[in-house]
């Protein structure tokens, strides 16, 4: 397996910090606003009330019962509290998702560019990771004809993130209809990875599952806490999934893990339950912020962008930026230009090549306006300076 990539620069970007520099940080997807008040408050009154010991493995009641709550109110699906598994985070949710599912040899498509942990769950669980390449032209959105073609008799899943991390756009309600109709016509399943569903900026997100009839019944929904709430230390994610897949997902999760954290289960509840108002000021700063990171890059010779219609990150095109020297050094790829950056310009980004598109940079702007204005000052020097 690969460690994580994204990872992987933040502890660089620590190592950097630790020895007294001052390091711009773009690398890691995490919300710099403090969880809310009253979720906090709600942490604290449940260890008051001694909600300290083991649960139910798949999550508590009050807390699953909330979440098929805000998924008929938001969406009109109909599913069971026992079709809920809450698990340690999203990416837990996933590799339960996939390790119930798949066995040996089984294909998952995966449209690239895509995030760094999707390939390394599924050869963790046996799987194979089918990368179908998109284009920058077509706002890296798979494509009806593409995602045909690449269907064999050993395809089991389609996974989709959307909105996308890593590149920030987002299906439309039209363009992922033309899918699900091929995911149906080929008896496929889908892992639909939600978790920035809250964080868009404009258009109609749409949940694969209720996106036409009969895709309840083959959608594993992968979401939680963690970016809506800026609870990401909190660990809570669950899949909502098809009552005889649940079942097993539960059953392996009870095996694994036991119960996710019991306090941070009663703060999830207060964050899905509680007042709202957190969430919509914390889209209005990442969309002040967006549009800043567009304005930015836009400006910058030889860098390009897609729409980013939701979650916070740049993918950035810096092909016209490579085979150029900075200093003596040459720079040839993504790594080279993200590690070049980070060495004379201490601004920590991540090279795309971790996302399976070569030649591109993603950039977080899940951090404050006075960091994000320093390091784009800094990666508009940094691109000045590449030789020919």
């Amino acid at each position: 397996m690969e460690p994580s990539a994204t990872l992987a620069m933040a502890a660089k970007a620590k190592e950097f910090k630790a020895q007294g520099k001052t390091v711009y940080d773009l690398s890691v997807g995490e919300p710099d606003f403090g969880t809310p008040k009253h979720i906090c408050d709600a942490a604290v009154a449940a260890m008051n009330a001694g909600h300290t010991k083991y649960t139910i493995a798949s999550g508590i009641p009050e807390l699953k019962n909330a979440i098929v709550s805000e998924c008929k109110t938001r969406f009109g699906l109909e599913h069971t509290a026992a079709q809920v598994c809450v698990a340690n985070g999203a990416k837990h949710a996933l590799h339960n998702a996939f390790t119930t599912v798949l066995n040996p040899g089984d294909e998952v498509i995966v449209p690239a560019p895509y995030w760094v942990s999707y390939t390394e769950l599924i050869k963790l669980a046996g799987g194979v990771p089918v990368i179908l390449e998109t284009k920058e032209s077509e706002n890296f959105l798979l494509k009806p004809d593409a995602f045909r073609t690449a269907v064999t008799p050993k395809t089991k899943l389609l996974l989709l993130c959307n909105p996308s991390n890593p590149t920030g756009t987002m299906y439309s309600p039209e363009q992922l209809g033309e899918l699900a109709e091929i995911v149906i016509e080929k008896n496929l399943g889908v892992v639909s990875d939600e978790i920035y569903d809250r964080l868009v900026y404009g258009g109609k997100f749409a949940s694969t599952a209720a996106i036409r009839p009969g895709m309840q019944d083959r959608t594993i929904l992968v979401n939680g806490v963690s970016k809506t709430y800026s609870m990401t230390g909190w660990r809570i994610g669950w899949t909502i999934a098809p009552m005889a897949v649940a079942k097993k997902i539960a059953e392996l999760q009870s095996q694994e893990t036991s119960n996710p954290c019991s306090i941070s289960q009663y703060a999830a509840l207060a964050a899905i339950q509680g007042d709202q108002t957190c969430v919509n000021e914390m889209l209005k700063e990442f969309i002040r912020r967006r549009d800043y990171v567009k304005q930015r890059i836009a400006g910058i010779d030889g860098l390009t962008c897609p729409e980013m219609g939701g979650a916070f990150y740049a993918f950035f095109n810096v092909k016209n930026h490579l085979g150029r020297k900075y200093g003596d050094v040459r720079i040839d790829n993504s790594e080279q230009w993200c590690l070049e950056l980070l060495e004379k310009k201490c601004v920590a980004t991540v090279m795309g090549s971790s996302f399976g598109c070569e030649g591109y940079v993603r950039a977080s702007f899940a951090t404050s306006m006075e960091t994000l204005e320093k390091s784009f000052d800094l990666i508009e020097e940094f691109a000045k300076e590449g030789k020919e």
